[in-house]
């Protein structure tokens, strides 16, 4: 189910000749527009693609802390300086 989006974007991209035939016949036997094919296609790639990295940090954090060493931390600090915000 695609959700509906307030606001719609017209883009114009190329693609070969085989992967429009290719988007078109599985957009067919879905029975979905083509729009709606490539937003779903697109939707599910962006989530797998963030997945990805997600679960690659997990399983560096897993093994390596992710917190500063109390040195490095320190002269970040003192390079900074004084800000009032």
């Amino acid at each position: 189910m695609i959700q509906s989006v307030s606001q719609n974007i017209k883009d114009y991209v190329s693609v070969s000749l085989p992967v429009f035939k290719a988007a078109g016949n599985m957009a067919k036997k879905l029975g979905m527009s083509l729009t709606d094919f490539y937003t779903l296609a697109l939707t599910s790639y962006i989530n797998k693609f963030n997945e990805n990295i997600t679960d690659t940090l997990d399983r560096i954090y897993e093994k390596d802390s992710s917190s500063f060493e109390p040195a490095l931390a320190n002269a970040q600090s003192i390079s900074l300086g004084k800000e009032t915000w």
